[in-house]
């Protein structure tokens, strides 16, 4: 039998568990981990043909793998990155509205190498932003696979109507929030070093969106699930050999 606290302390630990897993696997499949925000063009820009072939080049180039081009049309079109995409606003043809448009990183732009001088491969591979990008690919994958095995030993633990297996499905969320945190730790440092390197149009503004804040949400709501399922486990294993030696003696 499971005391009322430590059952309590479990569905607690399994909400927060599944609140954890949602907003990380949301946060994964959006491209508002980083926004940037570039000045409108003024009047005369918008009069010079040359300009207007520049953006339209940007266009045309955000489809290329090309980490160098691709970033040039983040920065001037008020782009949005992400794990797995990134996008621009354009205009509509024979419309002023803008409109999103999106591009995915496929799996093996994700384990390309990032060099010291983006786009330039004679400048030779940057080893830190190279493992950083594949981590922050990695990592929530990780993170969410610990969750789903965590739930199987936890169905199994149910069955068998045991709480022991409760302190292993602790230390996996532990061990997840670790890495979703890391995840988050990973992209801003990657894109720290992008900006670094890259030459930044004039004007231009760049702020954290709302999917890396979901990230950051999800690293403690499972850190607090993982201390809800070690407490529920440490203190039913004490109760539990108490009451055995309280019935021996």
């Amino acid at each position: 039998m499971v005391d009322n606290r430590y059952a309590t302390a479990l569905v607690i630990g399994s909400v927060l568990s599944l609140l954890a897993t949602v907003y990380l696997s949301v946060a994964m499949g959006t491209q508002h981990w980083y926004q940037y925000h570039s000045q409108p063009a003024s009047n005369d820009a918008n009069n010079d043909a040359n300009n207007g072939t520049f953006l339209e080049a940007l266009q045309r180039d955000f489809e290329d793998v090309d980490e160098s081009v691709y970033s040039v049309a983040l920065f001037q079109l008020n782009g949005t990155l992400g794990l797995w995409w990134r996008c621009i606003l354009i205009p509509k043809e024979q419309n002023p509205t803008m409109v999103t448009k999106c591009h995915t990183f496929t799996l093996a732009q994700q384990w390309e190498s990032k060099f010291k001088h983006p786009g330039n491969i004679n400048s030779g591979e940057d080893l830190l932003r190279t493992y950083l990008w594949k981590c922050q690919f990695l990592l929530p994958l990780v993170s969410v696979g610990l969750v789903f095995l965590a739930a199987l030993i936890g169905v199994c633990a149910c069955l068998c109507r045991s709480v022991t297996p409760t302190l292993f499905v602790g230390l996996l969320h532990l061990v997840a929030g670790l890495c979703s945190l890391a995840t988050v730790c990973c992209f801003l440092m990657g894109v720290r070093l992008l900006h670094d390197i890259s030459d930044l149009p004039e004007g231009m503004v760049s702020s954290l969106g709302w999917s890396l804040f979901l990230a950051v949400v999800s690293s403690p709501l499972h850190i607090m699930a993982a201390a809800l399922f070690i407490w529920a486990a440490r203190s039913h294993r004490q109760h539990y050999t108490r009451m055995t030696a309280y019935r021996v003696a």
